[in-house]
Parts: C-alpha cells; structure tokens; sequence
C-alpha cells in the first residue's frame, strides 16, 4: 500500500529588501516640524516687523498665520527663512540683518509712533531713508540725549530687560542743594510712591546759581525714574540728558541726528544679545585705500583693539 503524503501549499520566497515598497509618508503638520537652527515663529515675525511677539501670538489663535499652506496652532513653532509664510493674505519676507542706530533725541518730541493729542513724535523727525524701527525703551517728552533705534524687535526687547544690566546714564540738572546723604540715599534704593527703584549712582559735578549738575547712572529704565527719585531727596529736575546706554555713546551726536553703529562694533559692544537667526552680517572685506577709517560713535579702538569710551561732552 502506497503511502499518501500531505503536501501544503509552497511557501512563497520572501521578496529582496530592495524590491520591498517604502511605506507611504505621512503629510506631517506644520506644528510637528522642528529644526534645530530655527527661530520661534513669534520672534521671527516680530524681527520682520509684522507686530510684536504677543500680537503674532494673538494671530496665531485667530488662525490668521499659515507656514507652507498649513495654518499655525502654536507659537512655538520654528522657522528658518526657507518657508513660506503668510499673514491672510500677505506673504512675509524674511527679516534684514539686525541693525542699530544712536538717535539724539531733542526735548519736544513724543517717543510713540501716534500721539492721541497730536503732538510731535520722534517718528516724525526720522529720516525718510530709515528702514521701519523701533525704539529702545522711551524717553520722556522733555528728556533728551541719547535713543537708540533699531530694525529688531527682539533685540530691543533684549536691550531694555533689566536682566541684562545694561546701564543708563544722565547728565542731570537739578534745583537744590546736592549732600552726601542725598546721594547715600540714592545709593542704598528708594522707594516713591508705593514703586521700588534699584540703587542709583549719583556724582555731583558742579553747581550753578540754584541749580546743582550730576551725572546719574542706573540699571533699569522706569518710567520718570530719574525725575522721580531725585524728587524724592528734594532734587527737581528740570533739565534731562541721556548720555549713555549700556556700551552706546551720544558722543557729539548733534540734536535730531542718526547715526548707525558700525556692523563690527555691534558685533563687539552686544553680540552676546544677539542670536544667529538675527545677528548682523559679517562686515566687508578692508579696503586698500590708504584713507584713515572714519570714526566711531560707539567708542574707539585702542592700541590694544579693545572697545574704549571717549569722555562724555559736557551741556553748555
């Protein structure tokens, strides 16, 4: 008797890794994108002069922000200057390279784009020829000096966090008798009206008839705190100068002029403020010319190379 054998069915031979078809790519979301070197999409549209970071923010939650077709549900989202961004309708450009500038602001103006009352603002006096800014901080309409103006808006941000210890300093002239307890006062914090002011620094220079000059330096920029502070030790204010903010100079910067900080000395005075996605370009290959380099209005450069600060210019 034959033996029946039971045969299955032959197995099929397992197809070459090569010949295998790629699993289908899912369409990932804008939200799920991520590159390492990218901005925060706030931030980037912010430096682009859309609006500031809160109100791209808001934008965000209206839906009104896409990236690539696909609309945006996350502040936190990154870009890198490759996608293409839109705001309804408007595509957005990427930002230039950051850029500053030293503004003497003269007595008068209003540091605000639009003054209810109508009054003038430095806007106003700006040269046409400026690209859209933003100020650094304010000064107070009869506050003068220096206003640094800048094409960043993170940057300005970053300039005027008290964090970041960048100094301020005003020649100041004050009615009253200036005293050792005065300024001791002032060095030891103060508080006026309920508001905490840190310790300012207050060196008298000379006195004139009623009026007595100092030179004040403090590390944060509240409102009216110059004005306020020495009001509180019977100082009173009437004449307000801003000479300095962190490394900027007003120098001889002469009323309603603008002048841009040099790329180099940007670099140098606040490069540690600056990130990848906004710091300035590198500068321009030296030229032959055997013309001397114009000056700074930052500082100069020793024999060493290294930043210093000319001496302040005294108000007639």
């Amino acid at each position: 008797m034959t033996e029946r054998r039971e045969t299955g069915r032959p197995r099929r031979k397992p197809s070459s890794p090569s010949k295998q078809r790629p699993a289908p790519k899912s369409k990932r979301p804008a939200e799920e994108k991520d590159w390492s070197e990218g901005e925060r999409i706030a931030k980037y549209l912010a430096r682009a002069g859309v609006a500031s970071r809160r109100e791209v923010e808001r934008m965000i939650e209206d839906g009104k922000i896409t990236v690539d077709g696909v609309k945006l549900t996350s502040p936190a989202f990154k870009v890198t200057g490759r996608e293409l961004i839109r705001v309804g309708r408007k595509t957005i450009q990427a930002p230039d390279a950051t850029r500053v500038w030293r503004y003497h602001k003269p007595a008068g103006l209003i540091t605000t784009t639009v003054d209810p009352e109508g009054r003038r603002t430095v806007f106003d006096e700006l040269p046409k020829s400026l690209p859209r800014v933003v100020t650094v901080g304010r000064l107070d309409l009869n506050t003068e000096g220096l206003l640094l103006l800048t094409n960043d808006g993170a940057l300005a941000r970053a300039l005027e966090l008290p964090k970041n210890e960048l100094e301020r300093t005003y020649r100041v002239r004050a009615k009253g008798t200036v005293t050792d307890y005065k300024i001791a006062e002032l060095a030891e914090g103060i508080t006026v009206d309920g508001v905490d002011y840190k310790p300012i620094t207050a060196v008298f220079d000379r006195e004139t008839g009623a009026n007595s000059w100092l030179t004040v330096t403090l590390s944060e920029g509240k409102k009216r705190e110059v004005r306020r502070a020495l009001e509180a030790v019977n100082l009173m204010v009437n004449r307000l100068i801003r000479v300095q903010y962190g490394p900027f100079l007003l120098d001889d910067l002469r009323p309603g002029a603008v002048e841009e900080v040099p790329t180099d000395l940007l670099q140098q005075a606040i490069g540690h403020l600056m990130t990848n996605e906004h710091a300035a370009r590198p500068a321009e290959p030296a030229r032959t010319s055997k013309k001397p380099a114009p000056k700074s209005r930052l500082g100069s450069r020793s024999p060493s190379g290294k930043l210093t600060f000319r001496k302040r210019t005294k108000p007639r």
